[in-house]
């Protein structure tokens, strides 16, 4: 598949044409998003509705409780919330996680982070809020698509957040230095 977007996820089996290369027509759009026409299907690129996702289907079915719906983030309460006014904020469109997601959604994204933080202070009357993020294998992100649970908190809530142990892994240089070399020119040191 050389030369296909990285980031796509296809949500039909890819289909060849006789000659083992796929035909391709960047033309299509399905539900506003970009896809590609392959031996007569479309198929729909990362950043639309995953068949499979949770919250995709709590988007598309109108199904959750919702504290703020938009076109680029969404925030709704979960199933079962560790505080009151335990809340999950997405991005609509289905990105896996923080490495998938383009800036512009995790930005809005996180610009309803922070508008739901400062509605759980104002209407909940919380002290703080803890924002949890788990995003790729190892780091036990329960639903494959992008979300940050903002859990508000409050002084007496006998309740902790953070973890309690240290990670086990170890790494033979010093980490600091190999994440500030793998850092784009912008953000140099």
């Amino acid at each position: 598949m050389g030369g296909w977007p990285p980031s796509a996820v296809w949500l039909a089996l890819i289909m060849r044409t006789g000659s083992g290369s796929p035909s391709v027509d960047w033309s299509q759009t399905v539900n506003g998003r970009l896809g590609k026409r392959l031996a007569g299907k479309v198929l729909v690129l990362a950043g639309s509705e995953c068949m499979d996702c949770t919250f995709c289907h709590l988007i598309r079915d109108d199904a959750a409780r919702w504290v703020a719906r938009g076109p680029v983030a969404s925030a709704f309460a979960p199933q079962n919330p560790l505080a009151p006014g335990h809340t999950l904020v997405i991005p609509t469109a289905h990105w896996a996680d923080v490495f998938e997601v383009p800036p512009g959604d995790l930005a809005h994204t996180m610009a309803l982070v922070q508008q739901v933080a400062a509605a759980m202070r104002t209407a909940l009357k919380a002290g703080g809020v803890n924002v949890l993020n788990a995003s790729g294998p190892g780091s036990e992100q329960s639903v494959p698509h992008l979300h940050f649970h903002v859990v508000p908190r409050w002084l007496d809530d006998a309740f902790s957040t953070w973890p309690t142990k240290r990670s086990r892994h170890q790494i033979a240089d010093d980490p600091v230095t190999q994440l500030a070399d793998a850092m784009p020119a912008t953000h140099a040191r």
